[in-house]
């Protein structure tokens, strides 16, 4: 995508440029009063573009319509689903632990809602993939009375790393637990079925496919069966989460949701990507792309040069008006070792040098290559030199 500037922007996993079509909905919710709560005509108006956009919504993730709860965002989404107490059919249903797996978002790695003491790491292959087995061993050990909730994101910001949610789905209803899977980097990239992974809820974002920020849903499994609400007070979302529902931007949510879908759009991001992987390689041979070998994201490329900072190679994309990332920049926006990375056991300073680039919608042929352009002059101004 470009500005006036030539601004390359390859950050897509942070956040995608806001669609068109996104972009003329939130302004057509804007420009009419209502609160869906009211029964006036302004209100049914604004009601129907919610139950509207909660059928695109569950669309995208072969989910349930009446079970999408809209939220501010993913995070919010993630921390209402990590609750130790749940709603069976009504009744209180306690969870006595939460393991998630060693290289989720943070705010799931925190463990959302549990105790500290109560938070248990999922260890995960070189590859950045879940140990199915070393989850079952960790479940067949716990008490007879303990249920726990395994959260595991279905594909890894940083590297597009996809995890295997069908086992994991199997494993968990097998043994009697309940299992999150926060797919915002997946959703709208790759298909993704709820009734197949057999999860009990899943979160997704807006901003990730091209919609407003600011809103996101938390997508419930069959049945009865649902996690206290974060936010109380009111009856919005069927007392699933106090608040005025955020019309405009569910509306926007709602078209980046449908417009996301295109198998020919991903083939072809795909391609690009594996473009971009074959000139890299070529022009930085010992380059080490994380995660190459097992299924990933077509989108998403996150590399490492050993010897050369992340951060002061962020800082000559920007002036060559490239927007990518470092795979550990957090919200402060410094760079340091990502703990992903960490956890598939690459050392730290090959981790300190972790460069993502992602690509969506808007992404064509010349921001790759103008990417590479960069690439190339960064690479032979910091390439470090050979000793002996």
């Amino acid at each position: 995508m470009t500005t006036n500037r030539e601004l390359t922007y390859l950050d897509y996993n942070a956040s995608a440029p806001l669609r068109e079509e996104s972009l003329l909905a939130l302004q057509e919710a804007y420009k009419a009063a209502g609160n869906a709560s009211s029964i006036h005509a302004s209100g049914r108006r604004a009601r129907s573009i919610i139950e509207d956009a909660r059928h695109k919504i569950a669309e995208l993730v072969d989910g349930i319509p009446a079970n999408v709860i809209f939220t501010s965002g993913a995070s919010e989404a993630n921390v209402t689903a990590l609750s130790p107490t749940w709603l069976k059919n009504g009744e209180p249903y306690i969870l006595t632990q939460v393991f998630v797996s060693a290289i989720e978002h943070p705010s799931v790695i925190g463990g959302g809602r549990f105790a500290p003491q109560n938070v248990q790491s999922i260890p995960v292959d070189e590859a950045g993939r879940v140990m199915v087995d070393e989850l079952r061993v960790m479940l067949e050990q716990l008490g007879k009375d303990e249920t726990v909730l395994v959260s595991v994101m279905a594909a890894n910001s940083e590297t597009g790393v996809l995890q295997p949610l069908r086992e994991i789905g199997v494993l968990t209803e097998e043994l009697g637990h309940i299992f999150h899977v926060d797919a915002v980097q997946m959703a709208g990239k790759e298909p993704i079925s709820m009734a197949m992974i057999g999860c009990n809820s899943m979160s997704i974002s807006s901003h990730k496919i091209g919609g407003p920020q600011g809103v996101g849903a938390l997508i419930l499994g069959k049945g009865d069966f649902r996690p206290i609400p974060l936010l109380t007070g009111g009856g919005q979302e069927s007392w699933r989460r106090a608040g005025t529902e955020n019309t405009a931007g569910i509306a926007g949510f709602a078209v980046a949701a449908a417009q996301s879908t295109d198998p020919a759009e991903h083939a072809r991001i795909s391609r690009l990507r594996d473009h971009m992987e074959e000139r890299l390689k070529q022009i930085s041979p010992e380059a080490i792309i994380f995660g190459e070998d097992v299924p990933r994201l077509g989108n998403t490329t996150c590399f490492a040069v050993e010897g050369i900072s992340a951060e002061t190679a962020l800082i000559n994309f920007d002036l060559f008006d490239v927007a990518v990332s470092s795979g550990s920049a957090c919200s402060s926006g410094k760079v340091g070792a990502s703990h992903v990375l960490l956890a598939m056991g690459v050392p730290e300073s090959l981790a300190r040098g972790a460069i993502r680039i992602s690509l969506g919608w808007a992404t064509n042929n010349d921001d790759v290559e103008r990417f590479l352009s960069a690439w190339t002059k960064i690479y032979k101004r910091m390439k470090p030199t050979q000793k002996g």
